[in-house]
């Protein structure tokens, strides 16, 4: 799997909720955010986030008053991008801890085995936007789409609704507009521009094939939901690296 692939994989079609870390020393803190992705299809932008963050979080706080420490520009100046880049980490929904038990090759011939942490994650480097000013329309447009594109897939993708027999799903217009015009000025949104991404997995795929099937057995004995979802997780990057031999 090419690591475009398998970053798009993770960060798109999980719908992961990322930690957000500025590089700059004034605003070190991490932020626990869910962001919509949104593509574009284009061949050359990797494709934007967009989401929210809370206002009385100590990031926000942080960024608005680095971006307010001199006299205010128009939205596309960049007074209202930060300086500097961030890093949006995801996390696999899919990882847990492997026991040297699991190692029915190693362990019982040599016995040079320790636990581990098996997992995916990517990590993306991107230019931030920031959208604070309640009183500007660019402000109440980009929350508005951003909270209705967010819930829509949440709505459908994650809980399943409009399909079927299921429920009509949850709208963004549903909610009455006073209401939504006083929850939205306690967030300040966030569209992020992505330079570069690169991924890792780690999921027992370079281990011997005893080993590896090893951990594949005990993770299917263990019988439960999380478990079996490991299965088919590591059987397919065993796949994947054999083939790429």
């Amino acid at each position: 799997m090419k690591c475009a692939d398998f970053c798009n994989a993770v960060a798109v079609n999980f719908m992961l909720r990322p930690d957000i870390l500025s590089t700059n020393t004034a605003l070190e803190f991490a932020v626990r955010n869910c962001l919509y992705v949104e593509e574009d299809g284009s061949k050359v932008e990797l494709g934007r986030l967009r989401g929210h963050i809370a206002r009385q979080n100590p990031q926000a706080k942080a960024i608005i008053e680095s971006l307010t420490s001199e006299p205010l520009g128009t939205p596309s100046s960049p007074k209202a991008c930060l300086e500097d880049d961030v890093l949006v980490l995801f996390n696999g929904p899919v990882h847990h801890y492997v026991t040297p038990q699991f190692y029915t090759k190693t362990k019982p011939a040599i016995g040079k085995v320790v636990p581990t942490w098996d997992y995916e994650a990517v990590q993306v480097y991107e230019t931030a936007r920031m959208y604070f000013d309640t009183s500007s329309e660019e402000f109440d447009h980009f929350l508005t789409q951003q909270l209705s594109d967010l819930s829509q897939h949440a709505e459908t993708s994650i809980m399943g609704y409009g399909s079927g027999t299921k429920p009509q799903r949850w709208k963004l217009s549903d909610a009455p507009t006073r209401y939504l015009d006083i929850m939205k000025k306690n967030v300040i949104g966030i569209e992020i521009g992505i330079k570069s991404m690169g991924g890792r997995f780690k999921m027992s795929q370079e281990k011997p094939k005893g080993d590896r099937d090893g951990v594949i057995n005990g993770f299917r004995n263990m019988g439960t939901v999380a478990r079996t979802q490991m299965v088919g997780v590591l059987e397919q990057r065993a796949k994947e690296f054999d083939a790429a031999k």
